[in-house]
């Protein structure tokens, strides 16, 4: 007889009192074509996926799998009607995920996910979890999603075993970005890089950012002190303040350069803009990240100590720091960098202070500073350099300093500081 569960993050998001945005189905003693022929459209590649035919929602065949190669391809999955409940829930990744819920509201929990989601803890269901290395990910992603939770020693173990295996080297980089980005945009992504960091996985997967961990930097500005401590403070600050995807990565990459800088140049890491833009473009281009989060990252590598001397800042510097980030083109990704850089300033908690609540007037001095330049009316300049062509470039750019100078209210550039 045909059964139906719902399965997976609805229960679980349930349990715990949050909304439920999707439903997962798991049907039990049916086949293919009992499916197909209740009006269900099959559309699983790997294995038979269904969709409602009223609600469009996903009811997957009750399957057992078995590892065949390394990584998280190498499965074969069996479906058949005397699949059970219980053999299908123990394949899933964590306790908290493998909690079933019938018609009735009747739970089937044989692997104590209640109790694990009332004691607030990641665990694996069975030994299988190992066979898929992108568990490792999802349950990083959870912790971002679910911070008050912690990961069972046992499962740490075991995903520190994966590791030393070499099962996350496996992983493709579509994959690893994916989760990923899905983690820095939950509620407290520096939780993701904890867990990593914690089981090993942090170093196969972000060496750049895992070697930032112990790096240190002046008290004076730094009260946090480790750069990688630093890193996570920041990121969760642009969670905090509900910046989009790029920011967030941006946040995330913006000091690599530390992790390279000569320790005789510690801690005041001089230089470590440049050498981190090196680093930023080899992370994107190992993860294939999409061009808008790179292209704001590396010019966030690039150029966050400058903006945030931008107080300090001569006219013609500003428009020079304008033109090299195209500003004039894209002012919505100067803007991101900003606030990347706003989320740099405040992500700095320590035992002898904390910038967090600190202003960033940086934001607002440059944004009118952009804004002014922008009101240059650059065909006009063209015409009046009928004849001199040559002269275009420098005339606009004259142009844009003093329209900046006369925004900002600044002094002769020769008396103010660079």
């Amino acid at each position: 007889m045909m059964r139906t569960y719902v399965v997976g993050g609805a229960v679980r998001d349930a349990l715990l009192g949050l909304p439920v945005k999707d439903h997962d189905h798991v049907v039990v003693g049916a086949t293919p074509d009992e499916m197909i022929a209740k009006g269900f459209r099959p559309v699983g590649k790997d294995f038979p996926v269904f969709l409602h035919p009223k609600t469009q929602e996903e009811y997957a065949l009750a399957r057992t799998e078995r590892k065949t190669a390394p990584g998280y391809k190498g499965f074969v999955f069996h479906t058949s009607a005397d699949v059970t409940l219980e053999e299908d829930l123990v394949r899933r990744d964590l306790t908290i995920n493998a909690i079933a819920r019938a018609d009735d509201g009747t739970l089937t929990d044989p692997y104590g996910g209640q109790r694990d989601i009332e004691q607030r803890v990641f665990r694996h269901v069975s030994d299988a979890f190992a066979e898929d290395p992108v568990r490792i990910l999802r349950l990083a992603r959870f912790a971002a999603r679910f911070s008050d939770f912690t990961v069972a020693s046992e499962t740490n173990a075991l995903m520190k075993q994966m590791v030393a295996q070499g099962e996350v080297d496996a992983l493709v980089p579509e994959r690893v970005w994916q989760e990923l980005s899905r983690g820095l945009m939950e509620a407290k992504p520096s939780r993701m890089l904890e867990v990593l960091r914690d089981c090993g996985a942090l170093a196969r997967i972000l060496p750049e950012v895992d070697v930032l961990f112990g790096v240190p930097q002046p008290e004076k500005w730094h009260p946090e002190i480790d750069t990688g401590v630093h890193v996570l403070q920041v990121i969760d600050c642009s969670a905090r303040l509900e910046r989009e995807l790029p920011v967030r990565f941006a946040c995330m990459m913006h000091d690599l350069g530390k992790g390279v800088t000569p320790s005789d140049k510690w801690p005041s890491h001089h230089g470590h803009e440049d050498l981190g833009v090196k680093l930023v473009e080899n992370v994107c281009k190992r993860l294939r990240v999409p061009t808008e989060c790179r292209d704001l990252a590396v010019m966030t590598a690039r150029e966050h100590g400058n903006v945030g001397r931008g107080l300090q800042l001569r006219a013609n510097t500003i428009v020079k720091l304008l033109e090299r980030c195209d500003a004039f083109r894209k002012p919505v990704r100067f803007v991101q960098m900003l606030q990347a850089t706003e989320c740099d300033a405040r992500g700095r908690i320590g035992p002898s202070g904390s910038y967090a609540d600190a202003p960033f007037p940086q934001m607002a001095v440059l944004e009118t500073a952009l804004a002014a330049a922008r009101g240059v009316n650059a065909g006009e300049i063209a015409q009046a350099c009928a004849g001199q062509p040559q002269r275009i470039p420098e005339r606009v750019h004259a142009a844009r300093v003093s329209a900046v100078k006369l925004a900002l209210k600044l002094v002769d550039d020769d008396q103010s500081p660079e």
